[in-house]
C-alpha cells in the first residue's frame, strides 16, 4: 500500500493532482484546501497518502499533513460518510476547526459542507465526540458548558445569557465561549445581566 508520495507536480485536475515520481504519474485526489496549498507544476511536493483498493479500481487520496489524513480516516467511521463526503468536510474546515466544531457540537459549521445535511452533521458530532484526538484550541470549560447546555444542566442565568448573545447575532459556540469566560470573571452565582456584560467584554477583546 502507498503511504507517501514524494515527487514533482505534473498537472492539476478539478479534485486531483498528478504527482510525477521518477517518470510515473500518480493521480491523487485531494481536498480543495490541500490542492490550494500545493506548489505550481514542476515543483517538488510530498503528500501523505491513503490508498483505497476495490475490485475495479485503486484510488489514492493525498493530504498535506498526517493530521488531515487521520481526520479523513476518522470521518469515514461515521455512518453515511464516505471518501467523497470526508474530503468535502476537509475542504470546508481545517482539522483544528473541525475538532472545535465537534467539541462544541457546532452542527451548523459542519453542515456548511456541500452535500452534508443536518442528519449527517449530527452523526459526525455525536459519533466522533469521544474519538477526537484533540479539541484543538477549545477551552475545556467551553466544552463542558456546551455539554451542559445540550443536557440542559447549565444554570438558568447562564442559559439566558447565552440566549441573549445569540439573539444579538453571535453564533451559539461563540456565545457559549464568551459566557464560559464571563462565568469565571463574574463569579459564581452571577445574574444574567452581569454575565451578559462580562460576555460582551469577552467578545470585544
Amino acid at each position: 500500500m502507498i503511504g507517501k508520495l514524494k515527487g514533482t507536480i505534473d498537472s492539476y485536475g478539478e479534485d486531483y493532482v498528478i504527482v510525477d515520481v521518477h517518470g510515473v504519474g500518480y493521480q491523487v485526489h485531494c481536498s480543495a484546501r490541500t490542492l490550494q496549498s500545493l506548489p505550481s507544476p514542476g515543483e517538488a511536493t510530498t503528500l501523505s497518502i491513503e490508498t483505497h483498493v476495490r475490485e475495479d479500481q485503486i484510488r489514492l487520496f493525498g493530504f498535506a499533513s498526517e493530521v488531515e489524513r487521520e481526520w479523513f480516516r476518522l470521518l469515514q467511521t461515521v455512518q453515511g460518510v464516505g471518501a467523497k463526503v470526508a474530503l468535502a468536510v476537509l475542504s470546508t474546515l481545517r482539522p483544528s476547526d473541525l475538532a472545535n466544531a465537534i467539541a462544541l457540537r457546532d452542527k451548523a459549521a459542519i453542515s456548511r459542507t456541500p452535500g452534508v445535511g443536518a442528519k449527517v452533521a449530527e452523526r459526525i458530532v455525536t459519533e466522533l465526540k469521544e474519538k477526537v484526538p484533540a479539541f484543538g484550541d477549545v477551552d475545556p470549560a467551553v466544552v463542558k458548558l456546551s455539554g451542559d447546555m445540550d443536557d440542559h444542566r447549565a444554570p438558568q442565568p447562564v442559559r439566558d445569557a447565552i440566549s441573549a448573545l445569540v439573539n444579538l447575532g453571535y453564533g451559539q459556540p461563540q456565545a457559549a465561549a464568551a459566557i464560559a469566560a464571563a462565568s469565571r470573571g463574574a463569579g459564581e452565582g452571577a445574574d444574567t445581566a452581569k454575565l451578559i456584560r462580562f460576555g460582551l467584554k469577552e467578545l470585544a477583546k
